[in-house]
């Protein structure tokens, strides 16, 4: 991947911080340094991985199980805003983005 300062300029504002040159110019490195160590990881064969980590003793891990959580209103009370059964949070985006 190409990543350009513009790239980490328009990343930055998007993300409500401000860089000055010299970190604008450190990131880009950086982020192209990341993104390219991610890029080679999509190389990794992993078809004939384990399944199973050391410290599980050699089983296989837990199945991850999905249930519904019952304490939304909890959850919901401890949020600084909410509504409708949902957290509200301040737009972070212009609009047409």
């Amino acid at each position: 991947m190409n990543l350009e300062k513009k790239d980490v300029l328009h990343v930055a504002r998007l993300a409500g911080l401000a860089l000055t040159h010299e970190e604008a110019e450190r990131m880009t490195g950086e982020i192209a340094s990341i993104l390219g160590y991610v890029e080679a990881l999509g190389t990794v064969v992993v078809a004939e991985a384990v399944t199973a980590s050391p410290d599980t003793g050699g089983r296989p891990p837990a199945r991850d199980l999905s249930a519904p959580f019952s304490r939304v209103g909890e959850a919901l009370a401890l949020a600084p805003d909410s509504g409708g059964g949902f957290f509200r949070v301040p737009r972070i985006l212009e609009e047409g983005r």
